[in-house]
């Protein structure tokens, strides 16, 4: 706040923007960390788990807009982190609130929502008129835009809209290899418990996944596990050769970032050398769409995206209508689908293709996030509907 000399009041100072590529200034009030950072501006739905969200991989290179103004109120802790990789890098670049983050009031809670987005380098501001911002997006897409967070309020607006303009965009970008794994390893955590916290997998494994890493994210891996799995995760960058070599029960394709037909320059062929041996495979987000283009379809990106957990998707092949929770900027092309790849999931917001399933091998994948975290759990049946399919695929 600053003093008025001549009428004697307080007035205040703006310590947060929001500069878009086309050039609006957007003021408001920055928090978490000091400094800047160009993305392509969402808006998120949800009402719960803005930690998992802003630690999602799959929002690399992105400013979330939260539309729900209570935010902050269970404070961050470490065990909410989605990311495998605690790297800074591997989530969200910025976040936009509509009203002041409150103080916690959960006994989870091991910081605060603030002091948590600084220590994470996560650029955000509040104070900004959150709706309009998401009518906009609705109106003329996701924007590129730099968020920039300076206590004294001092911005170079013209530096800053330059910067904005010049970003290049998601679009045309393989933002995997800055959040996915770079090395093989082992997962054997499951789901949290009350009263006891993240479990472990007990027990002699009933099947061996292979889960292929674009930025896939903890509770997924957990899922996997919980269902009596033996987990390795494999980097992106595995070729068919080495994943065969760890002879798979099955094939997991995470979620992640970026264009998908950048990422499937060099992913989808490692798949369909997976499908070519019938291999059990299973995909979610980014790997629905790895898995699409193994096939021979397309994608293409989308105004707004999808990104929330209140999204209703229809299941063909249960004719039941599930609560999902979405987050993803590019779709499938239903009109590319080859003829052996049938679609089993749509959107009932705006008739996108949601799932496949191929009729002449044992995969399936789906464009939502199964694992709910956050959102609800009305998909997690789709894990066991993978292990039903390694099932019978060692049966035969």
């Amino acid at each position: 706040m600053t003093l008025d000399q001549d009428n004697g009041w307080t007035k205040p100072v703006h310590t947060g923007v929001l500069v878009l590529a086309s050039g609006e200034v957007i003021e408001g009030y920055g928090l978490g960390a000091v400094g800047e950072a160009v993305g392509e501006v969402c808006f998120n739905t949800a009402m719960t788990g803005y930690q998992e969200i802003l630690t999602d991989p799959s929002y690399a290179a992105q400013i979330v807009t939260f539309t729900f103004p209570h935010i902050g109120n269970v404070g961050a802790n470490e065990e909410d982190v989605e990311t495998v990789d605690l790297a800074k890098s591997a989530g969200a670049v910025g976040a936009i609130f509509g009203q002041p983050v409150t103080e916690p009031s959960n006994f989870r809670a091991e910081t605060t929502l603030t002091d948590w987005l600084a220590k994470r380098g996560i650029v955000s501001l509040y104070g900004i008129d959150t709706r309009a911002l998401t009518a906009l997006i609705r109106e003329r897409g996701m924007p590129n835009a730099v968020i920039a967070h300076s206590p004294e309020g001092k911005f170079d607006i013209p530096a800053l809209k330059a910067r904005a303009a010049g970003w290049p965009g998601i679009d045309g970008m393989d933002l995997v290899p800055s959040v996915g794994a770079k090395e093989r390893y082992d997962w054997a955590e499951t789901p949290w418990k009350l009263g006891s916290g993240y479990g472990a997998r007990d027990g002699r494994a009933k099947f061996r996944v292979v889960a292929i890493d674009y930025g896939v994210k903890r509770n997924i891996l957990r899922l996997l596990a919980d269902e009596g799995c033996e987990v390795i995760v494999a980097p992106a960058t595995a070729t068919s050769a080495d994943i065969l070599a760890l002879n798979p029960d099955g094939v997991f394709l995470s979620n992640g970032p970026g264009d998908p037909a950048e990422t499937g320059k060099y992913a989808a062929p490692v798949i369909r050398d997976l499908l070519a041996k019938k291999i059990p495979v299973f995909g979610i987000c980014l790997g629905h769409q790895m898995m699409a283009l193994a096939v021979g379809a397309k994608t293409r990106k989308m105004p707004q995206g999808h990104h929330g957990a209140n999204h209703p998707v229809k299941d063909f092949t249960t004719g039941k209508v599930e609560i999902v929770s979405m987050n993803h900027g590019f779709a499938v092309d239903r009109d590319s689908l080859p003829e052996n790849a049938v679609e089993t999931h749509r959107s009932l917001f705006d008739g996108s293709n949601c799932g496949i399933a191929l009729t002449d091998r044992p995969a399936f994948s789906v464009q939502h996030h199964p694992e709910a975290s956050p959102g609800p759990q009305d998909s997690h049946y789709l894990f066991k509907r993978f292990v039903e399919m390694m099932e019978k695929a060692k049966a035969a």
